[in-house]
């Protein structure tokens, strides 16, 4: 359900929709700015025609004024702006109205004027409603030497919308219009966007389950590019894991191939045997191979365990080894060494800081000192030496008496199931493996060479 719910939205309509919410955001601020500054801008000339046309009427005489030319001015300039049918009446097809004031007394005035002044108040312009009608009033004063002069124009505040609308008309029919269109041109560009993550889809989906190869996609956009390498890496982590999984499964049916059918064959001769000591030496045998295949099965997880701690790229803390690394020595000198008249001597700090996995330290140093114990013949020396470096680095030094090793066999070891022929001992050649492993996985570097005193082999870790 959480799956299903995280991909019920789509990322191309949320794109559209906000850019569309923008869109029409700015278009509508757009529009809003637009008809504010052209109502400023056709006020403002409307005003100064007030103020011409009071200049002009306080210039001439009651006698030389038309009225009618001056109520009817601006008639035919709005005939045009009815609609069909549409009638004023004698009132509303008046845009201009006029008085002239003498010493408070009305002295001329336009027929539709009302006998009461248009206007309170001195020079300048004001708001006037007649006839529930509004009106624009420019008021001049004028000191003449029959008295003072009051000349009032006032024009139609509808006249002045019309006229605003009339200029923004146009301008926002074509903003409105282009909306739409501006509207499909994004989706269809997010759409066109879009398509290489719908063709990585596409891709992914047709894709084999045990395929890992990486996706190759022509004409990819910077940002959908960090996506696809992201799955590339991704793919070739699984192809890695996969490989490892494949071949831990060969190397364990391999390997285990062999201890089992030794301990079927002992089992068989322990039914067929004719007298008792033959068939506890039957039987010594099938202990003798449940053991290796124990300690094979042991090493089996151990590598297996490796190759995840390695993938998990995790950073241990410091901690101090010799708590685990004490009992692993004191453990195979009481058993191993002492089973074989061998002597395991070692020299370590009291404390030895690392950072590092006590728990894998001590398979590591298990693996080393078990090869050396195994591979060296009886009353062989084993010597171990653990010293501490600065930085929480560390050394280990583990050298035998044994009979060596070739230059060319020392430079195989490590590979998984390689065994020294002639060696007579029993093994299955994982533990160097997991030696190089643990290696690898904390940055030890590993040597193997010839001891100088022992005359055995001798392995140095230092990191």
């Amino acid at each position: 359900m959480a799956g299903r719910r995280a991909a019920s939205w789509s990322l191309a309509r949320r794109l559209v929709l906000s850019i569309v919410l923008l869109l029409t955001l700015i278009w509508t601020l757009a529009m809003a700015s637009i008809y504010w500054h052209t109502r400023e801008h056709v006020h403002k000339l409307l005003d100064l025609h007030l103020m011409q046309t009071a200049v002009l009427l306080s210039n001439q005489s009651p006698e030389e004024i038309d009225d009618d030319e001056l109520e009817h001015a601006q008639k035919r300039s709005r005939e045009h702006k009815l609609s069909p049918g549409e009638e004023d009446s004698e009132f509303d097809d008046v845009a201009t109205i006029f008085q002239i004031w003498r010493n408070g007394e009305l002295m001329a005035h336009s027929r539709h004027a009302p006998r009461q002044p248009l206007a309170q108040g001195g020079s300048g312009f004001a708001q006037a409603t007649l006839d529930e009608r509004r009106w624009r009033v420019y008021t001049e004063e004028i000191n003449t030497r029959d008295g003072r002069l009051r000349v009032m124009v006032a024009e139609d505040q509808r006249l002045r919308d019309d006229i605003v609308l009339g200029n923004v008309r146009s301008l926002l029919i074509g903003l409105l219009l282009a909306f739409p269109a501006t509207a499909l041109l994004v989706w269809w560009l997010v759409r066109r966007a879009m398509r290489p993550l719908q063709q990585a889809g596409a891709a992914i989906r047709q894709r084999q389950a045990q395929s890992h190869a990486p996706l190759e996609l022509a004409d990819v956009p910077r940002e959908v590019q960090p996506l696809i390498d992201a799955l590339n890496q991704l793919f070739g982590r699984i192809g890695e894991l996969l490989h490892k999984e494949r071949r831990f499964t060969a190397d364990a049916a391999h390997e285990l191939r062999t201890p089992i059918a030794a301990i079927r064959m002992m089992a068989q001769v322990a039914q067929g045997a004719g007298d008792e000591e033959q068939r506890q030496q039957a039987l010594d045998g099938v202990v003798q191979g449940c053991d290796r295949a124990t300690r094979l099965v042991e090493q089996l997880l151990q590598l297996a365990r490796l190759e995840a701690e390695a993938d998990t790229g995790t950073e241990w803390p410091v901690a101090d080894l010799m708590p685990t690394l004490d009992p692993v020595v004191q453990d195979l000198r009481q058993t191993q060494a002492a089973a074989h008249g061998q002597r395991l001597s070692w020299q370590a700090p009291d404390t030895l800081p690392a950072r590092m996995q006590p728990a894998l330290a001590g398979v590591l140093l298990r693996n080393l000192l078990d090869n050396a114990l195994r591979y060296s013949p009886e009353g062989a020396e084993v010597r171990v030496l653990l010293q501490a470096l600065p930085e929480q680095g560390m050394r280990w030094i583990v050298e035998d008496s044994g009979p060596g090793m070739a230059d060319a066999d020392m430079q195989r070891l490590g590979e998984r199931f390689f065994r020294v022929l002639g060696t007579r001992r029993s093994g299955s050649g994982l533990g160097w493996s997991i030696v190089r492993r643990i290696a690898a996985l904390y940055g030890l570097q590993l040597k193997v060479d010839r001891s100088p005193e022992l005359g055995g082999l001798r392995v140095r870790l230092e990191g």
